[in-house]
């Protein structure tokens, strides 16, 4: 039966040829769509790694006109423990403008033993950090007041990255860097945080501490506040802010809010590669439709004459509804080949497993779609009645 599925098929290869470009060109895109939301899951699912809830972030711009460093030195250190004094205030500290949520980055590089490693988030944080931020480390510490005295410099590195240059094995106490004049010893490893939102995975990140010299540039406050901090408390926080800095421009960002405005940021190229596929799955559902109900309508004499010699209404149907699960095969296999790349080439630095099972849901996909879709063209075919066939034929 098949062998003359195939036969029939490949008479008609012309009529046919476009119905399979169609088919692998829904795969395709089916496959990108699921290969997005299943890789966005599977980064929604892991744990944020930090508290988000109640902590603003404060941006402002360094306006002070003394250069002394002293002076200013005097003035951030004074700011803050004025806004640490607040009743309202858990803790709080000085971040670089890549804070979480802030579609800010500042990305490094570095090689270590020969192996090079792109792409790492390069922050600068004080000693309030982890408490301001409510994550935790993995092993070793974080900074404190006694760092900046110690003469080789120290810095703190994120699990994901801990594991990328060292294994399984412990990172704390290790030199990082190949370079000598710029290797620092690691003291601590953090554990990973998601600052790119929810449906972002954690990327390598280096944790440097800020000293006196960076007040300057910093440009960020982080503020973990009380759950009863309102609008009043804030509209405080801001003249405190607005009297330090005269003529700055200071916004005050509720991370909770930013993070809201941020997965709808993300999830844009997810509803758009959804648009795109839903017109396509319409064109390939009418291209099924159209080309069955052609083959019917061609066909009515050879129907005609199948049921005249007593092929059931069900055997026709099946005959229609075969070949065009066929078609969809023919299509799938050539998908399966140019979809299989992704995971063998590592396009996109996804998981393997997630490029398998998107492929595998759109194989599925698309045939409960040509199912569907050749089902009642092939009940049609089923209903003609032989004498009425042949006589038209």
């Amino acid at each position: 039966m098949f062998k003359h599925l195939f036969k029939m098929i490949w008479n008609k290869k012309k009529q046919n040829s476009l119905l399979i470009v169609e088919i692998l060109l829904s795969f395709m895109v089916i496959f990108g769509v699921f290969s997005f939301a299943l890789n966005s899951y599977n980064n929604y699912a892991k744990p944020m790694g930090f508290n988000y809830n109640h902590v603003w972030a404060i941006s402002y711009n360094h306006t002070l006109e003394t250069q002394n460093p002293d002076s200013v030195t005097l003035v951030y250190q004074t700011l803050l423990r004025n806004i640490k004094s607040m009743p309202q205030v858990v803790n709080a500290g000085y971040h670089s403008g890549n804070v979480p949520f802030a579609n800010n980055h500042n990305t490094t590089g570095l090689t270590q033993k020969g192996v090079e490693v792109t792409g790492i988030n390069n922050f600068f944080a004080d000693e309030n950090y982890i408490n301001t931020m409510g994550t935790t480390m993995f092993s070793g510490r974080w900074y404190n007041k006694t760092d900046p005295v110690i003469k080789s410099e120290v810095i703190v590195v994120n699990k994901m990255l801990a594991e990328k240059l060292f294994g399984k094995a412990d990172a704390v106490g290790k030199m990082l860097g190949d370079n000598v004049k710029t290797r620092q010893r690691i003291i601590g490893v953090i554990n990973d945080i998601k600052t790119d939102g929810d449906y972002q995975r954690p990327a390598y990140a280096l944790y440097n501490r800020h000293d006196t010299a960076s007040y300057k540039w910093m440009g960020k406050i982080l503020v973990k506040v009380t759950p009863d901090a309102d609008a009043a408390f804030e509209g405080k926080l801001y003249k405190l802010m607005a009297n330090t800095f005269k003529n700055s421009n200071i916004e005050i960002e509720h991370l909770d809010n930013r993070l809201v405005a941020y997965n709808k940021f993300t999830l844009v190229p997810l509803i758009i590669l959804s648009i795109v596929a839903a017109f396509l799955i319409i064109n390939v559902a009418l291209g099924i439709f159209g080309v069955l109900w052609y083959n019917i309508n061609k066909r009515r004499g050879e129907i005609g004459l199948r049921r005249a010699v007593g092929a059931p209404g069900a055997a026709v149907s099946l005959q229609l509804v075969s070949e065009a699960m066929i078609l969809a095969t023919l299509s799938l296999i050539i998908g399966a080949f140019f979809a299989v790349q992704f995971p063998l080439l590592n396009v996109f630095d996804l998981p393997a497993s997630v490029y398998l099972f998107a492929m595998l849901f759109a194989v599925i996909f698309i045939y409960l779609l040509v199912l569907v879709c050749s089902l009642y063209p092939g009940k049609q075919a089923a209903a003609i009645y032989p004498a009425v066939a042949l006589h038209e034929e």
